[in-house]
């Protein structure tokens, strides 16, 4: 019995997904839940679990390779059933026959010319740009290798060759845009463009050329680099051989390139070469010393994102100032305790969301939305939390946060904040939000206006802690200040909504006893 794999739903409005590695390869054995494959989104990546046990028959969608929703991936073959036919172990002499029955259907001189097209980009998707091409015109390639990275509004996709030859002519050069189902180059297939073909063999004789380019001479050439690992390969202008693989059977990651190019600038900077005196640049000399680099298409996307929500929404900033004194000697007071009862430390998110919370209750306009021209307004609050990652600014969001303890946000912000960082959150997990609050300060931002998260009409600016001095019952003291941020769809709130709701939060901090007395 044959079990299919397919591609597991992606979340909310993603409809492809590029497939980036393959952890089995065809006739492994596999366990139930035991991870197959990773596919990437433009947000997240997808580990695909095994449906069955058995044994991994064929790979439907190779590395590189884009997919939709429930396409199939592969299919696995339970145990006690035999595989694909391909998968069964052949003799020599099955395997001399297919050689020499492949070198007499190849024609012996000169190649076919094939074109090298754009493959399918997604729903909804016409046309891409292309980003990179990691062969140029007379080099040589095998079939499924690399050829060109294609760009689109939120994935890229990797374009592999045909057939194995020789690649002619580069018609989409870098940086042009094409669309679905163009052309984008040409190349030569055919013994006549084999590599290591003089032209001078005889067709009666086609038996040696096999049985040398049978045995690869790195002994990896059925190992497939990783499609980020071989873009910064192309970026960085090195080749494959100075580069230690790290993966799986020597396979190359993105992290072994960057590896390989900070030695490579550290060998150059411990011996420089004699230079001469440098001169004082002038004007002229500036579009020299520019660098000019083309936006991606995610990049674009994002910016043309970010643009509509200023565009779309009437968006304004009130702004206030919160003593920190009392949240600070609460948090120093009860934190051991909190976090041995817990297992959690006590930070300020928690309060600062229950504060929200608690003044959301008094103006629910804040957690409202626009829904063409009705007004929608949500009878719970789900939190977005915003996470900077070393892949970008991420917003995970805690649902039903009005009904959750001080304990409970700390863990689950804790939880989701480490797997935000590893890339680990699913599209479910970003989706869904009623407020939101951006945390500038921990990066030392002292005031910000935070743009908002379509659709909801409020987001909360938080800032650094700075001692300032302050008048305190006509004594100037020194207290440790923060300034909040409140971002809002004016549309839907009026500025006393918004300003009560800003002056709630700072009651609810500067007491935190008012939290308790539902004041």
């Amino acid at each position: 019995m044959t079990t299919e794999i397919r591609v597991p739903t992606l979340g909310e409005s993603v409809t492809e997904a590029t497939v980036a590695t393959w952890f089995k390869k065809p006739g492994d054995r596999v366990e139930v839940d035991e991870m197959l494959c990773e596919l990437e989104t433009d947000k997240v990546t997808v580990e695909v679990p095994s449906p069955a046990a058995g044994t991994l028959a064929d790979i439907v969608a190779e590395e590189g390779q884009t997919v939709g929703v429930d396409a199939l991936l592969g299919n696995i073959s339970e145990l006690g059933n035999a595989g694909p036919e391909e998968m069964k172990p052949r003799s020599k002499e099955e395997d001399g026959e297919k050689v020499q029955q492949k070198s007499e259907e190849t024609p012996d001189a000169g190649g076919d010319t094939i074109d090298v097209m754009v493959p399918t980009l997604g729903e909804s998707v016409s046309e891409a740009t292309v980003a990179t091409w990691f062969k140029k015109e007379g080099d040589t390639v095998e079939a499924d290798e690399m050829l060109c990275e294609l760009e689109t509004d939120k994935v890229s996709v990797e374009v592999p060759a045909p057939a194995s030859g020789v690649l002619g002519k580069i018609l989409k050069g870098e940086g042009e845009t094409v669309e679905a189902g163009g052309k984008l180059a040409e190349m030569t297939t055919g013994k006549g463009a084999a590599p290591g073909d003089t032209g001078g063999a005889k067709p009666s004789a086609p038996e040696p050329a096999p049985a040398q380019t049978a045995a690869p001479d790195s002994g990896r050439s059925d190992v497939e680099d990783a499609p980020s690992a071989k873009k910064a390969m192309a970026e960085a202008g090195i080749s494959r051989d100075q580069v230690t693989g790290s993966g799986r059977d020597g396979r190359v990651m993105k992290e072994d390139v960057q590896k390989a190019v900070a030695a490579a600038t550290s060998a150059k900077s411990a011996a420089p070469e004699a230079k001469a005196p440098p001169r004082a640049p002038v004007p002229a000399d500036d579009a020299a010393r520019e660098e000019r680099v083309k936006m991606t298409r995610l990049r674009q996307t994002i910016a043309r994102r970010l643009k509509d929500a200023q565009n779309t929404a009437a968006m304004l900033t009130t702004y206030n100032e919160v003593d920190m004194t009392e949240v600070m000697a609460l948090r120093s007071q009860y934190k051991d305790e909190f976090e041995k009862k817990h297992g959690v430390r006590l930070g300020f998110m928690s309060f600062f969301t229950k504060a929200c919370v608690h003044a959301l209750k008094e103006v629910p306009e804040v957690n409202a939305e626009i829904d063409g021209t009705d007004v929608v307004y949500k009878n719970f609050v789900h939190m977005g939390i915003a996470a900077g990652t070393p892949q970008g600014l991420v917003v995970p969001v805690i649902r039903d946060v009005d009904s959750k303890s001080f304990a409970e946000i700390e863990k689950e912000i804790g939880e989701k904040g480490r797997r935000a960082r590893d890339g680990k959150l699913s599209m479910g997990e970003m989706q869904g939000g009623t407020f939101t609050i951006s945390n500038g300060g921990v990066y030392g931002s002292l005031m910000s206006s935070p743009i908002l998260n379509p659709p909801q009409s409020g987001i909360l600016g938080m800032h650094k802690i700075q001692d300032r001095p302050m008048v305190v019952n006509g004594e100037i003291k020194i207290r440790p200040m923060m300034y909040l941020a409140l971002s809002y769809d004016h549309r839907i709130v009026d500025g006393k909504g918004a300003v009560t709701f800003l002056v709630r939060v700072k009651e609810a901090l500067e007491d935190p006893r008012r939290l308790l007395m539902d004041l």
